[in-house]
Parts: structure tokens; C-alpha cells; sequence
């Protein structure tokens, strides 16, 4: 058949489902597609852009590291290839509680890159396609497949966005835009339109990025050196904590100064940021150096991190130094800071816009409301950081495949874990700005512990077909040793012997006046599991995550008790669903602004209803009498 110039084409392949980006979110998405059993095509603007790290060169941190942990409960990838392409790993807020204990990995960047694209390249079902997707094809509300810039059509029955910052991106420093993506890669210019043209609707944000500085050009000798953990604890629940312990490299801490602030406040007329040639909303919690000198005005000095981007290179990342300064003004303000006076930048910082969307226009399945199939993940959602992207991409992912399988979407709630406070927060809050996950955010963050992920979701991993069989048989005999041992510990008594009193004495604990059990001893702030090891003579070898989480079950027992009174009263609101058809304008006592609120974001149940800003509890029992009167 002869075409012509013009013709758009159909490919002759069939796909089930088509991944639009290939970013964290994509990776996950298409991966979780894949190993469902679903022909899978995965596009990208460039191959060598697969999972790029265009910002900070880690994974994890706080609150982040949880979601990197539920990714791998679940199935996931990203906490794999982190412990494979790790330089540095430190697990964050160490003498706080363990709620907000949050591992945190410095990456090789172009390591995680290509290991990562080893990955998608060798999955089976799994097809990567370098080409911009222009247009998202439907037929009656319901997905159809994709068109590239090249003309060609492919028929498809489900699509997940995982576009990230690429969509109608831009560049910004002092008075230099260029209509790129990040690091310089080329930007998708056409996607959006054809969103619209579905009745999308779209913001405008922005994030930025530091300057890359020369490693040879900086004074370590003025910095103060951050090391990582003497013992690393892996990312994923696969990994064997023998095979982490390696030689890490150094991070360092260094600061600004009034010298430094005065620099910045001298230029803010050349800040794009500030002269309105910025549009975007930026990250309120990721500000640039520019926004902290301005907002935070009675401080004279930030935290400034030096960070290697890798082994293989010398450039270093300085975090915490964020700009959209012109270049001269970016040199003067780095070389105020100490150990940076002669500073050699390798790439300047910059700040980004990009098109994504309102999120309250998705179920909480991350499928669109209004158009079936078509689903989206990452910070195309409007959140920010690639944890919350992969989070998203894999959920997406997740409930694309069961979309094609005839089954429900899975939803994991606020009490699940953080993926679901990250999910329901999207889907129901109005955003201005681009979201990252915080502990704070989480109500029920005694529950939804890193060192517990696998035995909250990994179950559920099984279920969704992404868990193993033998990984699963493992979890079980973990529970039942977690279990068993509690149950011990807390029927074991010790005496006033020599040997105890000697312990307690040598941990300033209370001496005891009778008998009591090693559950209660293990209660008191001073004392822990391991502690009582040499007065527990019926103890056996126990895995290092096994004691752990014994320890903790039962020096905070009461608290979790506690929370979980707090989450049966939760779900009693969730499981009290709303009907799909309801027209919140009959409902006469309902206040305008909560008709109106209700109606956009049609949430599925009370509880998510109970959420939405702009609702009142008086709006909620209003809303409950009604369902009750239609039951």
C-alpha cells in the first residue's frame, strides 16, 4: 500500500496498554503492566533518559523512604535497583520514635539510570519505544490508543500518563528560556493540547534544580564531613543485608552566610522567579535559596549538602541551593559559601515549568473520571520528587492491568499506608502547588512504619499477582516468628536475681522488688529487646527484622492499641459508600459551597467526602441523613 506524505498509519502490533513517559512513574507503571501478563509499550522521549534522576541524586529520605519500602512490599522496583546503585545510605531521624525513622540513598545516577533500564529492556511483555506521543485516542469516553509525532497510530485499551515535568517544559535562569525538558532534553510540546481538547484541565507549576560544581574546584577542608550508616539496612525486603555493607562515599555539609544572602537580595530584580517571568507554582518545601533568603529573612545562615552525583564523575550536587539566578549572580552566591570560593560549575541551576493536572479529576485508582482506560501517575499529578512518582505509577499501573482484567481497582487507604495518604490527598485536596510527602501528612504514621511495609502490603502484593509465592511463604513464617516471640516474651518472668538487678543497674532502670515479665521490662524507655539479652536464657536466634519489630510491638503497645481503636473508627466512615449517581444539588440543607465541591470531586465514600476542603462536618451529618433516608 503506497502513502501518502500526509497518511497516519496503524501499527500492526497490538498493544494492551500503552506507559507515556519513562520516568520513575513509568518504569513502575510499565513494569507492574508487564508482569501482569499485559503486551505492554512504554514510550520515551529519549532512551537514555529512562529513569533519569534530573534533580538530587538520592532515594528516600523522610516520609519518602516509606513509600520506597511499600513500592517493594507491593512488588515494585525502584528499592531493588537502589540497593544495587547506592553510594551512601543513612537512615534519617535515628533518635526520634519509629514512626518517622526513613532510610535515605545517595545514588550513582547514571548507575540507576542504566541498571534500571536493564530491567524494562529484559521484562517480558515489555516494549520501549523512543517517540513523542501527541494525542490520546478515544471513542465514546473510552480510550482507543495513542498517535506519535510521527503519524503512527497504536490501537491500545488502556493508557497511563507518567509525562513528569516534559509537557510543554521550559528552562528558566536570569534572562536564558529554552523550551526544554529537564537537562536540556527535548521537551513535549503537543500532548497537552490534545488533553485539553478531552476536557482535561491543566496547571502550570514548577520545580528547579541546584548548580553541579567541579569536585576538583571545592575545599572539603572547610566543610563538615556526612557519613553514611556503619550498618546499611536495604531498601528492598529481597535484599540481603550482607550484600550492602559496602565502602561508601562522603557527603558535606557546608552553609550560607550574610555575605551570601546579601548577594541574592542584591539581584532578586534578575530572578525570573521574581520579575514574573516565571508562571509555574513552585514546591513550597523545596523553595530555591532565593525563596528561603526572602521568606526566612531572620536567619542568617541555610544548610547547604555537597553530594556526589556518582563514581564515575565529578560533578557534585549542592543541595539546598536552589536558583533561577542569572549565571554571574549564580557564581558570586556559590563562591560566598565556605569551601566553594573557587567553585567551577559544570551545569547551572535553573528552574522548570510544565503542564500537569488538576488531580481531583481522578478516581482513586488514578483513572480519569471522565475518560475510561485512561489512568495517570507521577508528577504529572501535580506532586513532586521521584518516590511520589514511582508510588503513583505503580498504583496506576497496578489498576490499568486490572482495569483489562475485569477486576476492581485497588485502593490502599490512609491507614494501609503512605502511598494511600499520598493518593487520597491528590485525588481530594486542591493543590496550588506541586504535593511531596511528608510524616506529618500521615495521621496513622505509628501503623505505617518502613520497618513494617512488607507486613502491611505485601500481602496485598501477592493478591495483585506482582509477590511470589516463595517471597509470600517467607512473609508468613516471618509473622508467625514475630508473633510467637511476643507471645514468649511477654510470659517469661525474671526475678530479683544478682544478674538482673546488675543489668538494671547498668541501663540507670528502677530495681525490681519481685518478679516481672521481659514484655514489661521491655516497656521501659531505657531498656529494649536486645538489651535484655543476656537475662533471656531461653532466647533463640532471631533475624535482625524479626527482633526489631518485636521490640517495638512492645515498648509501644499502647500507642498502637491506641491508633488502631482510631483507624476502626476510620473505616467505618470509608465502607460507607456514596452512590456514582447522586446529585448533591437535591440535597437541600447542604450548604453551596459543598454542593458545588462535592459535585467536582464525587468522592466514593463519607470518609473521602469528610476531606475535601471546603466541607463542613454539619455538611457531613447533613449527607448521612440523606443516604440514610435512600437506604
Amino acid at each position: 500500500m503506497k502513502y501518502s506524505a500526509n497518511s497516519v498509519w496503524e501499527n500492526s502490533d497490538e498493544y494492551d496498554i500503552a506507559i507515556v513517559g519513562a520516568g520513575h512513574a513509568g518504569c513502575e507503571a510499565a513494569l507492574a503492566c508487564a508482569r501482569l501478563g499485559f503486551r505492554t509499550l512504554l514510550f520515551t522521549i529519549s532512551v537514555d533518559s529512562i529513569a533519569l534522576m534530573p534533580c538530587n541524586p538520592n532515594i528516600g529520605g523522610s516520609s519518602k523512604g516509606h513509600l520506597v519500602r511499600e513500592i517493594d512490599a507491593l512488588g515494585g522496583e525502584m528499592g531493588k535497583v537502589i540497593d544495587q546503585t547506592f553510594i551512601q545510605s543513612k537512615m534519617l531521624n535515628q533518635s526520634k520514635g519509629p514512626a518517622v525513622h526513613s532510610l535515605r540513598a545517595q545514588a550513582d545516577k547514571a548507575n540507576y539510570t542504566r541498571t534500571m533500564r536493564k530491567v524494562l529492556e529484559n521484562q517480558e511483555n515489555l516494549e520501549i519505544r523512543q517517540m513523542e506521543v501527541t494525542d490520546i485516542l478515544t471513542e465514546n469516553s473510552k480510550i482507543t490508543g495513542v498517535k506519535t509525532y510521527s503519524g503512527t497510530v497504536y490501537p491500545c485499551r488502556a493508557v497511563v500518563l507518567c509525562t513528569g515535568t516534559y509537557l510543554k517544559a521550559r528552562c528558566i535562569y536570569g534572562d536564558i528560556s529554552s523550551n526544554t525538558g529537564p537537562n536540556g532534553l527535548q521537551a513535549a510540546n503537543h500532548l497537552t493540547d490534545s488533553l485539553k481538547a478531552l476536557g482535561i484541565k491543566m496547571y502550570r507549576f514548577k520545580t528547579g534544580t541546584p548548580a553541579r560544581i567541579d569536585k576538583r574546584s571545592i575545599d572539603f577542608d572547610k566543610m563538615e564531613e556526612q557519613k553514611g550508616d556503619k550498618v546499611v539496612v536495604p531498601f528492598s525486603f529481597t535484599t540481603n543485608p550482607e550484600d550492602v555493607q559496602i565502602d561508601q562515599v562522603s557527603c558535606w555539609l557546608t552553609y550560607t552566610n550574610p555575605k551570601t544572602h546579601e548577594i541574592i537580595k542584591n539581584n532578586l530584580d534578575r530572578s525570573p522567579l521574581y520579575s514574573g517571568k516565571i508562571e509555574g507554582t513552585g514546591p513550597r518545601y523545596c523553595p530555591s535559596i532565593e525563596d528561603k533568603v526572602v521568606k526566612f529573612s531572620d536567619k542568617d545562615r541555610h544548610q547547604v549538602f555537597i553530594e556526589p552525583e556518582g563514581l564515575d564523575t565529578n560533578e557534585m550536587y549542592v543541595g539546598g541551593m536552589s536558583s533561577s539566578l542569572p549565571e554571574d549572580v549564580q557564581y558570586a552566591m556559590y563562591r560566598s559559601v565556605p569551601g566553594l570560593e573557587h567553585a567551577k560549575i559544570v551545569r547551572n541551576a535553573y528552574a522548570i515549568e510544565y503542564d500537569c493536572i488538576d488531580a481531583r479529576q481522578l478516581k482513586s485508582t488514578l483513572e480519569f473520571k471522565n475518560i475510561e482506560g485512561l489512568f495517570s501517575g507521577g508528577q504529572f499529578n501535580g506532586s513532586s520528587g521521584y518516590e511520589e512518582a514511582a508510588a503513583q505509577g505503580l498504583i496506576a499501573g497496578i489498576n490499568a492491568a486490572r482495569k483489562l482484567q475485569g477486576k476492581e481497582g485497588i485502593i490502599i487507604d490512609r491507614s494501609q499506608g503512605y502511598i494511600g495518604v499520598l493518593i487520597d490527598d491528590l485525588v481530594t485536596k486542591e493543590s496550588h502547588e506541586p504535593y511531596r510527602m511528608m510524616t506529618s501528612r500521615a495521621e496513622y504514621r505509628l501503623l505505617l512504619r518502613q520497618d513494617n511495609a512488607d507486613l502491611r502490603l505485601t500481602k496485598l502484593g501477592h493478591e495483585i499477582g506482582l509477590i511470589d509465592d516463595a517471597r509470600y511463604k517467607r512473609l508468613l513464617e516471618k509473622e508467625k516468628l514475630i508473633a510467637d516471640e511476643i507471645e514468649r516474651e511477654e510470659h517469661t518472668n525474671v526475678g530479683t536475681a544478682k544478674e538482673v538487678q546488675d543489668l538494671l543497674e547498668r541501663y540507670h532502670s528502677t530495681p525490681l522488688t519481685s518478679g516481672i515479665s521481659l514484655g514489661d521490662l521491655i516497656r521501659r524507655p531505657e531498656l529494649s529487646y536486645d538489651a535484655l539479652a543476656p537475662i533471656d536464657k531461653e532466647r533463640k536466634e532471631l533475624p535482625a527484622d524479626v527482633a526489631e519489630q518485636v521490640n517495638i510491638n512492645i515498648k509501644y503497645e499502647g500507642y498502637i492499641k491506641r491508633q488502631e481503636r482510631q483507624v476502626e473508627q476510620f473505616k467505618k466512615l470509608e465502607k460507607k459508600m456514596i452512590p456514582e449517581s447522586i446529585d448533591y444539588n437535591e440535597i437541600q440543607s447542604l450548604r453551596i459551597e459543598a454542593k458545588q465541591k462535592l459535585s467536582q470531586i464525587r468522592p466514593a465514600s463519607i470518609g473521602q467526602a469528610s476531606r475535601i476542603s471546603g466541607v463542613s462536618p454539619a455538611d457531613i451529618s447533613v449527607l448521612l441523613v440523606y443516604l440514610e433516608s435512600r437506604r
